[in-house]
């Protein structure tokens, strides 16, 4: 193999020096009951949305185990923020609500640009992240436990926040796909951040994701389906190899029925999302029995 010195040189650091072959491999680590793998609904940005997946999955005999709300929390009342939470509690479903400030909903032209669009969603100057850690501490006084980030720099400065215990010991802190993960020695910095899991960008190929669980212990929360606005594929035969691969894994499932990132669901897309979720449950099923799914955490179970 070409280059081996460098190979090497990532090996010592504790660094995949390839991508590996996946014909065989297997991760064999679980979430902490033992499963290996879960369900997550993203960009669930309406109350209604939530109650209809989390009701109508308990109805066709599936478990949504996470539901990711995209649009942010500044963009919310305090009584759909409640809402959000009561559903979550009512099913077993973890909620991670996203910071509403981000650069393009900033005054920043950058971001709108061709070349500005790398800017991603991440925070643009000391105010926003001032407002972005407000969003937290506004959220979590009503009972959201987990945060959805763009931003590097918010995830330093909230683990910190979370060690010092200015916010509570079990915040959950996922990084979003916008933060344009995509390799091993990335990933190592997120999680020594703080971060309780990851989510790499959506076109990684099934070696891709591999490395990324060489290098990482936490979950990875990996998209099977995409809005075309984020490239548009579906990806179901390749759930349970992403599973198998990756384990501990969230297989993020249904938005390739929605238009695009950060919108609200009308009532056929929602129908779309459950279908693409049923479908992918049968996949696993069919394809990799095995592999299980951890069940819904009800309050108080």
């Amino acid at each position: 193999m070409f280059f081996g010195q460098t190979r090497e040189w990532l090996r010592e650091l504790g660094v995949p020096g390839c991508d590996p072959d996946t014909n065989t491999m297997v991760s064999g680590r679980t979430f902490s009951d033992g499963c290996h793998w879960r369900f997550e609904a993203p960009t669930v940005n309406t109350v209604q949305a939530v109650e209809t997946l989390l009701s109508e999955s308990v109805r066709r005999g599936f478990t949504i185990n996470r539901v990711t709300e995209t649009f942010g929390l500044s963009r919310h009342t305090l009584s759909e923020i409640r809402d959000y939470v009561a559903l979550g509690r009512e099913y077993g479903a973890q909620i991670l609500m996203s910071v509403g400030p981000r650069a393009i909903y900033d005054i920043g032209a950058t971001v709108q640009t061709q070349e500005g669009v790398r800017i991603g969603y991440r925070l643009r100057g000391q105010e926003q992240l001032v407002r972005a850690i407000e969003d937290v501490r506004r959220a979590v006084e009503v009972g959201v436990q987990g945060f959805v980030l763009h931003d590097e720099g918010l995830l330093s400065v909230l683990g910190r926040l979370r060690a010092a215990g200015k916010i509570p010991s079990d915040t959950h802190l996922k990084i979003s796909a916008h933060c344009g993960l995509g390799n091993g020695a990335a990933a190592q910095v997120l999680e020594r951040l703080g971060a309780d899991s990851l989510n790499p960008v959506r076109d990684l190929t099934l070696p891709m994701i591999a490395a990324l669980r060489e290098s990482v212990l936490i979950p990875l929360d990996v998209h099977v389906d995409n809005t075309k606005t984020s490239g548009g594929f579906v990806r179901t035969y390749e759930a349970p190899e992403f599973v198998r691969v990756a384990s501990p894994v969230y297989l993020k499932t249904g938005s390739s029925a929605l238009a695009g990132h950060s919108t609200r669901a009308t009532a056929e897309q929602t129908e779309g999302m459950l279908r693409q979720m049923e479908i992918t449950a049968e996949f696993m099923a069919r394809h990799y029995p095995q592999a299980r799914q951890s069940p819904s955490a009800k309050a108080g179970s």
